[in-house]
């Protein structure tokens, strides 16, 4: 048996502490509410992060034994240290696998590993999302039908300031009249990265069965094939040169 894939899931962490609203959906945080539909995979080992911890959450010996980071921010963006986001696109490069949700399309992060502006139009209303699958034959489909609804989630409208997707997964309509690419992949050096768009923080999209089940698949999707690590070797001829 191969070994269980290590993921980490990163939250900030704040909306929690702050907002009653937001802890009695997600009392653990929503990091918790993730990993706990995770954690029962048997090929998953599954450990948690956040902001306010030592090194953002995300030492180098974490990050050195992780196989997929799922990354959600929203308010604190900007308090990433630059170093931590450095060492997360390092690994990415290298062979990890990063599944980014919701509202850290804005995550330095992500823009450091898309570099566009990763902006888009917004609303939070009574919107009700439709999520389209466009690629039913994907590994992060499968067990999604033709398409699922979320009954309330914060509206996201194009256009979305990312670079075309070498796959598109999931486009989304909002009763309001908008769509958005809500499901892509992108392959960034040796890694898999996955946008999620669902996940607004008022609202209780994690406990849904068809978002659970995008994400599971997606971490095994993005889960490395190689690791490659950041180095320049000098490397000795296979064959016997001529002399100088």
């Amino acid at each position: 048996m191969s070994a269980p894939v290590q993921v980490v899931v990163w939250n900030e962490f704040r909306h929690e502490k702050t907002s009653p609203e937001v802890a009695a959906i997600y009392p653990d945080g929503i990091h918790e509410a993730i990993a706990a539909f995770l954690r029962p995979q048997p090929d998953l080992a599954v450990r948690t992060a956040w902001l306010d911890q030592p090194d953002n959450g995300l030492p180098g010996d974490l990050l050195d034994q992780t196989d997929v980071l799922i990354w959600w921010g929203h308010m604190a963006h900007d308090e990433v240290a630059d170093e931590v986001v450095a060492s997360v696109r390092r690994r990415v490069l290298e062979g990890m696998g990063l599944i980014v949700l919701h509202s850290a399309h804005y995550s330095k992060v992500f823009k450091s590993l898309m570099g566009t502006t990763c902006s888009l139009k917004w609303r939070e209303s009574t919107d009700k999302e439709r999520l389209w699958n466009i690629a039913p034959h994907h590994p992060i489909t499968q067990g999604i039908g033709d398409c699922f609804e979320i009954p309330r989630e914060e509206m996201y409208g194009e256009p979305f300031g990312i670079p075309t997707p070498d796959e598109l997964i999931f486009i989304s309509w909002f009763t309001g009249g908008e769509v958005f690419r809500s499901g892509a992949t992108w392959q960034r050096g040796n890694g898999r990265v996955f946008y999620f768009r669902p996940g607004h923080e008022t609202y209780p999209t994690y406990h849904q069965r068809e978002i659970q089940q995008v994400i599971t698949n997606a971490v095994r999707w993005a889960r490395p094939a190689v690791r490659n690590p950041d180095a320049c070797p000098n490397s000795p001829p296979l064959e016997p040169l001529p002399p100088v």
